[in-house]
C-alpha cells in the first residue's frame, strides 16, 4: 500500500487534487500498485472516477443525526470513500475514541490507517487488527529526513510488535520519505508500504517523484 496524504497544502488547492489522483491512478496501473489517496474532507467528491482507494484524513467518533461538523464512517462509507487515517500525529485522538473507531470502519468493511508514533502504540493498536499500521515519529514528518535511514530499528521493531498481534494486520512506513531510495530502505526492513505527503505533493514534478516511489516498491 502506497498512500499519499495530501493534507492542507496549497499545491493540491482545487482542480489540482483531481490532477494529482489522475496522475496516481496511471502509475498504481502501469506498475500494480496500490495506490491511495487522501485529500482535504471538502475536495473527497472532486475524486472521479478513481481505480484505487480514497481515504479520508480523519474521522470522528460521533453519531449519525445531529452532530453538525463531524466526519462520521458511515456518511464516508455511503459517499464511497474507502476508509480513513485515524489519530494522524496531526490530529491525535484519545485512545478510547481510536478503539471505537476501528470497531466501527470494521463493520462497514473500511479500510483502517491506525497511525502511531512510537512502537509501543503499534503494539497496542494492532491488537485492534486494523488494515495498516502506520508509524511516523513526529519529529522526521516534513522534515526530508526518512525514518527509514534516521531510525531503522524503529521500522524493525514495529514490525515484529505488529507481528507479534498474529492477525491481519500490516506495518506502513512514513515520515521524511523523500525518494525511491528512502521507499525501498522501508521495504526491505519489513515495511509493507508508505504514507507520504509532502514528499509527493510538495514536488515539482508528480509524474515523476510517483513514479520514482511506486518503483521503489516493487
Amino acid at each position: 500500500m502506497f498512500i499519499i496524504n495530501y493534507k492542507n497544502y496549497e499545491e493540491i488547492s482545487g482542480d489540482k487534487s483531481a490532477k494529482l489522483a489522475s496522475i496516481a491512478d496511471k502509475i498504481a496501473k502501469k506498475y500494480k500498485v496500490k495506490i491511495a489517496v487522501a485529500p482535504p474532507h471538502h475536495l473527497l467528491s472532486g475524486i472521479k472516477n478513481y481505480s484505487g482507494p480514497i481515504l479520508s484524513q480523519h474521522v470522528d467518533n460521533a453519531k449519525i443525526g445531529s452532530t453538525t461538523g463531524f466526519v462520521i464512517p458511515e456518511l464516508l462509507k455511503k459517499s464511497n470513500i474507502s476508509g480513513s487515517l485515524i489519530n494522524h500525529s496531526e490530529h491525535r485522538i484519545p485512545s478510547n475514541d481510536i478503539i471505537e473507531l476501528v470497531e466501527r470502519l470494521q463493520k462497514l468493511k473500511m479500510i483502517t490507517v491506525v497511525c502511531v508514533k512510537n512502537v509501543a502504540e503499534a503494539a497496542k493498536y494492532a491488537r485492534l487488527n486494523p488494515t495498516y499500521i502506520a508509524i511516523e515519529p513526529p519529529e522526521l514528518i516534513g522534515s526530508g529526513k526518512a525514518v527509514s535511514t534516521e531510525k531503522p530499528e524503529l521500522i524493525t521493531k514495529a514490525v515484529q510488535a505488529v507481528s507479534a498481534a498474529k492477525n491481519n494486520t500490516k506495518l506502513l512506513c512514513g515520515a521524511g520519505i523523500v525518494s525511491g531510495q528512502d521507499v525501498r530502505k522501508a521495504m526491505d526492513l519489513g515495511s509493507e508500504g508508505i504514507l507520504v505527503a509532502s514528499g509527493i505533493v510538495k514536488a515539482k514534478n508528480w509524474n515523476a517523484i510517483v513514479e520514482e516511489f511506486a518503483k521503489g516498491m516493487l
